[in-house]
């Protein structure tokens, strides 16, 4: 029971955030999503992950995004977050998506195979990242240095602007 209400509460929460004009308010409910993912990971038996999660998901990654949206500053609109001519298209790629995995998941009955339990260390797992995928990490600590000077420079040059403006 748990599990399904946690599930439905991230896709509630997702949903809000997508919805939003608002940044903040997308981000804290973003965040919301971030943590019910983490709750599913240790639900699922997966203790490890669901930290690795929260640490680096709903830490790292959101401060980052709070950031963003403090250094550009973008004030909400009033206009209409979806017009009338988006509907129809998301409504029909939704039903097919709907549909494609309601066949998937009705149409093969019986291949419930159980899996064999894995279980390791949080050092075997760090030793097994760093050791075999230590260039994705370094790529991936790159990009975000890159969105973090890209987001001051877009903050320094609002600022810029307004003070040349002001003079």
């Amino acid at each position: 029971m748990i599990f399904y209400l946690t599930g439905g509460l991230i896709v509630a929460s997702t949903a809000m955030a997508i919805t939003r004009r608002h940044m903040v308010h997308a981000v804290i409910y973003l965040l919301f999503s971030f943590f019910g993912t983490a709750i599913l990971f240790y639900l699922l038996g997966a203790p490890l992950l669901a930290a690795l999660w929260v640490i680096i998901y709903a830490g790292a990654i959101m401060v980052l995004f709070l950031f963003v949206v403090m250094m550009i500053r973008t004030d909400a609109t009033e206009e209409v977050m979806f017009p009338l001519n988006q509907w129809l298209p998301a409504a029909i790629f939704g039903a097919i998506y709907m549909a494609v995995g309601a066949a998937v998941v009705l149409m093969t009955p019986g291949t419930e195979v159980a899996l064999p339990l894995m279980a390791g260390s949080p050092r075997e797992f760090a030793l097994y990242v760093f050791q075999n995928h230590w260039l994705s990490i370094e790529i991936v600590s790159l990009l975000l240095l890159v969105a973090l000077v890209g987001a001051m420079s877009l903050g320094r040059g609002k600022g810029r602007d307004r003070t040349e403006d002001e003079a």
